[in-house]
């Protein structure tokens, strides 16, 4: 697979979004890291710095989207992140919209796309929701 790096303004500007959800995503799905975030996106043909990842991170975590803990690994300790409740329910919105583009990018009937969109209730991650937790 052919790696996109994010180096250019234009780039991130474009891509930026997708990494979030993408970020989102596996964040819902359970603890997530900088590191490998930064494998997984590699993976999936992103050529993503530090420098870039973080500060993504970060600004998901001041808009509530994400929650961090420090954790400790031996002498060493990291950060992992998790998905809040609002970080689910915007990922579900998200998916909504990713999947009406797709529908129109890869030309496929316009109304059966938006129909197919509307169709998305409820996030993949619904049972990380936990009881009492305010999003």
């Amino acid at each position: 697979m052919e790696l996109t790096e994010i180096t250019r303004i234009r780039d991130q500007e474009l891509l930026s979004g997708l990494i979030r959800i993408h970020i989102l995503y596996h964040a819902c799905k359970g603890p997530i890291f900088g590191l490998g975030m930064i494998e997984e996106l590699h993976r999936h043909g992103y050529k993503i710095s530090a420098g870039t990842l973080y500060p993504m991170l970060h600004g998901l975590e001041r808009r509530g989207l994400l929650r961090s803990e420090k954790i400790r690994l031996g002498r060493r300790g990291r950060r992992i992140y998790r998905a809040t409740t609002a970080g689910r329910r915007t990922l579900a919105k998200a998916k909504t919209k990713v999947k009406l583009l797709l529908g129109e990018l890869v030309e496929r009937n316009p109304i059966k796309a938006q129909e197919d969109a509307e169709s998305i209730r409820e996030p993949e991650c619904n049972h990380f929701i936990r009881r009492g937790e305010k999003s």
